[in-house]
């Protein structure tokens, strides 16, 4: 009879203490949702934002310190595939272009998309390809698209020599951290919307010089100097720099070559969207139909794959 009592008595005092608790709270009006929790309460409760790191300034160590031992051979072959990688690892090249040639002065250069700032990166997920991918296979897509030619298999001496050289020029780096200059610097959206004619003017007043009225490039003794920027000997329709946005990130930065950030954003938009409306080898990922092509993998504002210029379908060949 006392435990009934006692079970009697909790139930009405927890009764009282939430008729209680209705009857202090203020009505809510219309469209008002009753507070349950002071507001100051709950914004101490609110987790804070992490913390934006600023990106920290890194210098790759000296070309002339690479180490005197078999570690230092395999860089120094890395850095020779990098530098000639026609001449280096030609079994997996397909077109007249070398590392280097996006990659400025040998990997090195901020603002180029460094090799050391790819390193440090990965493993990471990319959309491209829709997993995780190591740094070996992102070097993999490097050879299939950029270089219009065949993945080296995973484990095969020139990924290892390359992902030596990258290990080497990343020495002291902070991994997934934010270091300046790696990648390309973001470029605001132009006031105009690139337009093809305002940048064959641009190009031929800031790159045919070097990279011909053409855009073959120019060679010498066989190795190529200035590169290609569309046609047979050019990357691919699937290679990150027929992106519109990507190439006028890099024009902006590094050219005319020595003279980065000279050009406009607007000339810099403009002679992208130039360069990458004229043809260029297929995407390896190509399956018969352009338009089905450009869906799946082209369904962006700045690629001109699938699209119509000048009476031709870019990427119909």
């Amino acid at each position: 009879m006392k435990i009934a009592s006692a079970r009697l008595l909790g139930t009405l005092l927890l009764t009282f203490a939430s008729v209680s608790a209705h009857c202090a709270a203020p009505a809510a009006g219309p469209g008002v949702a009753p507070t349950s929790v002071p507001a100051a309460a709950e914004k101490a409760a609110a987790p804070k934002p992490p913390e934006t790191k600023k990106p920290v300034a890194f210098q790759p160590p000296a070309a002339d310190s690479i180490p005197d031992d078999d570690f230092g051979k395999m860089v120094r072959k890395g850095e020779q595939i990098f530098v000639n990688t026609r001449e280096n690892a030609g079994r997996f090249v397909g077109n007249s272009l070398n590392c280097v040639n996006c990659h400025l002065d040998a990997g090195r250069k901020a603002n180029a998309s460094p090799l050391w700032g790819a390193y440090i990166s990965y493993p990471a997920y990319r959309s491209k390809n829709e997993h995780v991918n190591t740094f070996a296979e992102r070097l993999q897509g490097c050879f299939r698209f950029s270089m219009n030619g065949k993945a080296p298999p995973l484990g095969d001496p020139t990924l290892v020599a390359l992902e030596s050289y990258a290990y080497w020029m990343s020495t002291g780096a902070p991994v997934r951290g934010k270091v300046e200059g790696r990648g390309y610097p973001e470029l605001a959206k132009p006031a105009l919307a690139p337009d093809y004619a305002r940048g064959q003017k641009v190009y031929a007043q800031s790159c045919a010089l070097c990279h011909g009225a053409d855009g073959q490039g120019q060679a010498s003794g066989g190795k190529t100097v200035f590169p290609p920027l569309w046609g047979s000997q050019s990357f691919n329709w699937g290679a990150g720099m027929h992106d519109i946005k990507n190439a006028a990130s890099f024009i902006k930065a590094n050219m005319p070559l020595g003279l980065g950030g000279s050009l406009s954003d607007q000339d810099a938009w403009d002679v992208a969207a130039y360069m990458n409306s004229q043809d260029r080898p297929q995407d390896p990922r190509f399956k018969g139909n352009v338009q089905e092509t450009r869906k799946k993998y082209h369904d962006s504002p700045t690629s001109m794959y699938g699209l119509k210029v000048n009476e031709r379908v870019l990427g119909g060949k």
